[in-house]
């Protein structure tokens, strides 16, 4: 059944300002919500057991089993004579393939930073978290990783300030962002 008006999508019970004015433009059974609670219509639900799987690419791939390894990886581009992190295949200045691996230090320099008392969810936090953008030691100016800071009154963060990364232990380390616990000021 099409209607002759554009409804708000709801979910559950209409307004009865918009049951009144429904006016069906195609013949049919007009249904009513008490129609699904007493079972008149048949309908399921479910909950979708749905897998996802993923490939992080050559580079991101790489990059990954480095962090596993405890080592931060960068590609450098030959043409444009410049390291980034995290590494990709090509230069996105010269399009240039970006095949050779830079080893860079897990240390670095806060390009910036927020202070923040809710996390992602919206939750209150009574001590803050601390995201920064790194620069990484050895990659070129501006290249760097978003990460967290900790082990630092947030009153002492600073532009600037230079930080090292706190590690997983080794037996914990999954190949992920989060080998990396956090970088504390050095």
């Amino acid at each position: 059944m099409t209607l002759e008006r554009n409804l708000p999508e709801r979910e559950g019970l209409m307004p009865e300002y918009y049951k009144s004015n429904m006016k069906p433009s195609l013949p049919g059974t007009p249904l009513e919500e008490e129609d699904f609670k007493t079972h008149r219509v048949f309908y399921t639900t479910d909950i979708p057991k749905l897998q996802y799987a993923w490939d992080g690419g050559v580079a991101m791939g790489h990059y990954l089993k480095g962090l596993k390894q405890g080592k931060l990886l960068g590609t450098y581009c030959k043409k444009c004579k410049r390291t980034v992190v995290p590494p990709r295949v090509f230069c996105e200045l010269c399009f240039k393939n970006m095949d050779k691996w830079v080893e860079l230090k897990d240390t670095g320099t806060v390009n910036t930073y927020s202070i923040c008392y809710v996390t992602w969810d919206m939750k209150k936090l009574t001590y803050p978290q601390i995201p920064a953008v790194i620069e990484i030691d050895g990659a070129s100016k501006g290249k760097g990783i978003l990460h967290l800071l900790a082990e630092v009154d947030p009153k002492q963060v600073k532009l600037g300030m230079k930080v090292k990364a706190v590690w997983k232990p080794k037996s914990e380390r999954e190949g992920s962002i989060l080998d990396i616990k956090y970088f504390k000021p050095i």
